[in-house]
């Protein structure tokens, strides 16, 4: 009777020990199988990829790595963050995985991996809808362009300055952006196509695109460099398989049809 005890307590004691461990990110699914749950950073102010419709975060993104993961087997927890809060959050060990529409560059590759493009972007040049002077870059000297923190648009504007003679006014997120040419306080702004696109589209802007795109962009999923391969190759393999079987195909035209 008294071993019965002991081993009773020896199975309640690593019980607890078990749930009491702060560190354990994996939930366990009805028939008690163990997924790893990955914490996904977002930026929820830029529609189409990421923005909060009847309460609800949605967008490309979010349905993109909800349908990686069950394609995959884990789960994940969003995060919703400032852009530019993204990789820093994920160099502090508080994100697995960093989206929110980042374009794909030489600069980012010096701190996360990327997965596999997922969509082609670039910048566009955009004025108020009633502008006819602003045709291209060339038409921006003494002007004020916005752009937003720690986005392509911005680090565009911010190597170009010089060359085309522009001020540069800095915001931290998209509706401020859209506001700042709209009340007149700045003359452009610099965003990605598809962002824009759909925010001139759907959200009554009176503004519109002009001019060449200004960059050749691609989106990508991206992971702390060299430290999550394992999560990456799984990013890529569902990415793969959803393009394949068609689920890419409608996440896209479910936002941009």
């Amino acid at each position: 009777m008294k071993k019965n005890i002991i081993l009773l307590s020896m199975v309640a004691a690593l019980g607890l020990t078990a749930c009491d461990n702060p560190a354990t990110k994996a939930n366990t699914d009805t028939v008690g199988e163990t997924k790893k749950v990955y914490t996904v950073g977002v930026d929820n102010t830029y529609p189409p990829f990421e923005f909060t419709q009847d309460g609800k975060l949605v967008g490309i993104d979010v349905d993109l790595i909800t349908a990686i993961a069950k394609d995959q087997g884990f789960d994940i927890k969003i995060e919703q963050m400032d852009f530019s809060g993204i990789i820093p959050a994920m160099q502090a060990g508080m994100l697995d995985i960093g989206m929110g529409g980042m374009s794909i560059t030489d600069k980012r590759k010096e701190t996360v991996d990327f997965s596999d493009p997922y969509f082609a972007a670039g910048v566009s040049l955009v004025v108020p809808d009633t502008n006819q002077t602003i045709t291209s870059l060339n038409d921006l000297s003494g002007k004020k362009v916005v752009v937003k923190n720690g986005t392509v648009g911005a680090s565009f504007a911010d190597k170009n300055t010089e060359e085309y003679g522009y001020s540069i006014i800095q915001v931290s997120d998209s509706a401020s952006m859209f506001q700042e040419v709209t009340n007149g306080t700045a003359d452009a702004l610099m965003e990605d196509y598809p962002v824009i696109s759909y925010a001139i589209a759907n959200g009554g802007l009176k503004l519109k695109t002009v001019g060449e795109r200004l960059t050749g962009d691609n989106y990508g999923i991206s992971v702390l460099k060299d430290k999550n391969d394992e999560l990456l190759d799984m990013v890529n393999t569902g990415l793969n398989n959803l393009k394949e079987n068609g689920e890419y195909d409608k996440i896209i035209n479910r936002y941009l049809e």
